[in-house]
């Protein structure tokens, strides 16, 4: 089975709904695929959650299928969503001085891609 580690930094909604649509497209195809929300894109996860935003259902779906890894704990912590990823029910990922380390995922034989 191919893993593919999709890190996703860039906060733009637009990116976002590639990334949620490919990561359900490679698993419904068999992939293991883990999408990890860094940077600036931490800061969607409040937006996300409202049932009024475009992309709520397929966020949603993303989470129920379990291709959502987690969320940074240094940038959301810094970026002011820490309590949102908790109230989500999202994994918090700080292996990495509070940042998840993309090199773990590669020990781990996945494919990393960064959007």
């Amino acid at each position: 089975m191919k893993k593919i580690a999709l890190f996703v930094f860039n906060g733009d909604p637009m990116c976002f709904i590639h990334v949620l649509l490919n990561a359900l497209d490679m698993k419904v195809k068999g992939y293991e695929v883990k999408t990890i929300i860094e940077g600036a894109a931490v800061k969607l996860i409040p937006e996300l959650a409202k049932p009024e935003h475009p992309l709520h259902v397929l966020w949603e779906k993303g989470k129920s299928s379990g291709v959502i890894e987690g969320v940074c704990r240094a940038c959301s912590h810094k970026l002011g969503t820490l309590k949102d990823a908790e109230a989500q029910g999202l994994s918090l990922l700080g292996d990495m001085s509070g940042h998840p380390s993309i090199v773990e995922y590669m020990d781990r034989g996945f494919e990393i891609i960064t959007f």
